[in-house]
């Protein structure tokens, strides 16, 4: 039914590539920490028109038998603004496709008349009261991909085993039903509605929950640079600003509008920094605004920078970002929240790869931290579990820059989480701080918290799977390190394995992730590094933090400690030379 991928097949075929054919026929996509994601393109571990109709169809079957009422409640299915033209491949025809295979089943699909960001399916999946959702998007993945993103009835994104059981569905309805294909039912059928209105303003309603000082957004002359990435974002984040009081953003022109090419950055990935935030920054600079709030292509993610007093800019990390949102969330909870409110009742949460500055800042103020695996997956599924429980759930965050404020969405959220900082920025320029200064204030009272995080690039995964593989039998069979070079390891947690040696039974807390590689590393000068593979991408990432005592407030000594300690890891555990590692410079 696709005329252009039917041709790359065929093309395949007359040039007698037997390797790419069986590479891309001979495996199927499967669920990794952030759903289907793979590139567009014929075969069957690719994204395209029919392995989108198949899932779709897998999810059908799956959803059919776990709930009786599924015509009644319906399903919701959002899209970003992807797309190729190699593959005719696009966001909105596959979430067309999506919602033909649910329609022509007599399924209700609240169906989005334009592209949404990320968070607005999990949100409407909730509000709506769906059984579940689909949003199209491979979020600041490089141009050539595409995903599909799977949410459950709780808002949360589906896991274990609902993705595994989805899997065994899809492989028993691989053939296309009748009015699979048939996009254009999305126009006439009768189930279809249009939830962007109802979902738009209650959104921007319940955003208001968390505005803390409307009357400083009003008034306030700080001014805001936002960039969409080419994506999503633009429209949402305005709307967001005047939700809060605020004027609205200076948005960056030339990357404002939908661009699929993503033609004026490298990478669509605002995590990359400086070097992807160039025409923001020099934006900021001749408007004379002094924070720029970048959020990715489907704005579910955000980056900040400052403009520092000697002219330069600090692009904040995903870790120090969590360590200004856990401070304003707290302290705004502790002003706002009533007389008989139990510190102990209140939770925020992280994974386990990023920073444990929350941790540090729980011990002191008495309110609970939970770790979760990679992937915000995990967070949204517990987040749902303690409001459940009667918890109050006030932030969560993974160092990708990845940030839950509130508990609209369970999911992460840039459009939100901009607007919050905008906020706070505003919040301290009364108290004469900037937010690099307030992140020095939280660090010297709640410890420092140093972390590094970067990745290499490796396209082969048999050498993926042997450099796991020696940790875990470091010295002889079955014993993981003890040091590495100099510095002397206390416990080692294999969440692939499911051995914890700090635990009496020496099984981990955290559940077993069998799909993924992932080994964590506690070493007696209080640093913690983990070594792990990407759900989404050809890398081997790794994560390292020294988390010191609020006494130890010698920054440049602890960096180093750091520094050597990385260069220690990388030499003995990652061995880039021999493997053929190429290094992705932080």
């Amino acid at each position: 039914q696709n005329q252009k991928t039917k041709e790359q097949i065929e093309s395949l075929l007359q040039d007698g590539k037997h390797k790419e054919l069986r590479d891309r026929l001979c495996c199927r996509l499967s669920f990794g920490t952030a759903g289907l994601r793979s590139a567009m393109g014929a075969g069957f571990c690719y994204i395209n028109d029919l392995t989108v109709i198949q899932s779709t169809q897998g999810i059908y079957k799956y959803l059919e038998r776990n709930f009786s009422d599924f015509k009644q409640r319906g399903f919701v299915v959002g899209y970003d603004t992807r797309g190729q033209v190699t593959s005719n491949c696009s966001s909105k025809k596959l979430a067309k496709l999506t919602a033909a295979v649910l329609l022509a089943k007599d399924v209700p699909v609240y169906f989005f008349s334009t592209y949404v960001p990320t968070p607005f399916v999990p949100y409407a999946v909730q509000q709506l009261g769906a059984v579940a959702g689909v949003m199209i998007t491979a979020s600041h993945n490089r141009k050539e991909d595409n995903g599909y993103k799977v949410y459950w009835e709780n808002g949360a994104q589906i896991t274990s085993p609902h993705d595994k059981e989805i899997i065994k569905c899809i492989e028993e309805c691989v053939e296309p039903w009748n009015g699979s294909w048939n996009e254009n039912l999305v126009d006439t059928s009768p189930l279809r509605q249009d939830p962007l209105k109802k979902i738009c303003d209650c959104y921007m309603e319940d955003l208001k929950k968390i505005c803390y000082h409307r009357e400083l957004n009003v008034q306030t002359s700080l001014k805001f640079v936002h960039t969409s990435f080419h994506g999503v974002g633009h429209d949402y984040v305005q709307l967001a600003f005047k939700a809060f009081g605020f004027q609205p953003p200076i948005p960056v022109p030339e990357q404002k509008d939908p661009d699929p090419d993503f033609s004026t950055v490298k990478c669509p990935n605002p995590e990359e920094g400086e070097s992807v935030l160039e025409l923001s920054l020099r934006l900021a600079e001749k408007e004379n605004a002094k924070v720029v709030v970048a959020t990715d292509p489907d704005a579910d993610r955000l980056a900040v920078a400052e403009q520092q007093e000697n002219g330069c800019w600090k692009v904040f990390t995903g870790n120090e970002l969590a360590a200004l949102f856990g401070w304003w969330m707290f302290s705004r909870w502790k002003e706002n929240c009533s007389q008989d409110a139990d510190v102990r009742n209140v939770y925020m949460l992280a994974t386990t790869v990023s920073s444990k500055i929350l941790r540090a800042i729980a011990l002191k103020e008495g309110f609970h931290f939970e770790e979760t695996l990679p992937g915000f997956k995990w967070i949204g599924s517990r987040v749902k579990n303690l409001l459940d429980n009667g918890k109050e759930v006030l932030f969560a965050f993974e160092e990708s820059i990845g940030f839950m404020c509130g508990t609209s969405v369970l999911d992460k959220d840039g459009v939100s989480a901009a607007v919050v900082i905008a906020e706070m920025a505003t919040y301290l320029e009364g108290q004469n701080l900037t937010l690099a200064q307030k992140l020095v204030e939280i660090y010297e009272m709640y410890g420092y918290h140093i972390s590094k995080t970067s990745y290499f690039l490796c396209y082969d995964p048999p050498t993926i799977k042997r450099i796991f593989e020696r940790l875990r039998s470091f010295d002889g069979p079955q014993s993981y390190p003890k040091c590495c070079g100099n510095y002397n390891i206390l416990h080692v947690r294999d969440v692939t394995t499911g051995y914890d040696s700090s635990q009496p039974n020496k099984k981990s807390v955290l559940p077993v992730s069998k799909s993924s590689q992932m080994i964590t590393f506690t070493f007696q000068n209080g640093c913690v590094a983990t070594l792990r593979t990407s759900g989404t991408e050809p890398k081997i990432k790794y994560y390292a933090e020294m988390c010191a005592l609020p006494e130890q407030s010698d920054r440049s000594v602890l960096e180093e400690e750091l520094e050597k300690l990385i260069e220690a890891l990388i030499e003995n555990f990652l061995e880039p030379d021999k493997n053929g590692l190429t290094w992705r410079s932080a």
